[in-house]
């Protein structure tokens, strides 16, 4: 088996895997641009989960660090999954220390609520005070999203 190893450390993430499952093969973020997704790591703690030498798996989260945190961008590669690497993937997540105590920690899934709720997740208490602006085609060619 190989060794498992998840770093926080930006420097050593394989953006252009990142990228190509997010922008082909995610439901969320298709076509989604490469520069958008190196900004989005800039700005955020990122999990890369490594088998071996090569990555296999991501988790972002979003955070101010001290009341709120938003996990984003959760995934394992297809030919990877069934290995358990998602579960090891969230325990890091769950376990950071710059990520305890918080109020609020949300996540947005329509597949996996199973893995999700073995780590404290559930659907919000008062799903009436929830409230999003969603652009489903915010990476479509001819958005005027794609520059900063």
């Amino acid at each position: 088996m190989e060794e498992l190893r998840i770093t926080t450390e930006p420097a050593e993430l394989d953006i252009p895997l990142i990228h190509r499952f997010l922008s082909e093969e995610s439901a969320w973020a298709r076509g989604i641009p490469l520069a958008i997704v190196e900004e989005s790591i800039r700005h955020s703690l990122n999990f890369g989960l490594f088998a071996g030498a090569r990555q296999v798996a991501y988790a972002r989260v979003v955070t101010d660090y001290s009341t709120f945190a938003y996990l984003v961008d959760v995934f394992v590669l297809a030919e990877q999954r069934g290995k358990g690497y998602s579960a090891e993937l969230m325990t890091a997540v769950m376990a950071h220390p710059r990520l305890q105590g918080l109020r609020r920690f949300m996540l947005a899934t329509s597949t996996a609520h199973g893995l999700y709720a073995k780590f404290g997740f559930a659907t919000p208490a008062r799903l009436q005070s929830l409230m999003e602006r969603f652009t489903p085609d915010a990476y479509a060619a001819n958005s005027t999203n794609l520059t900063h």
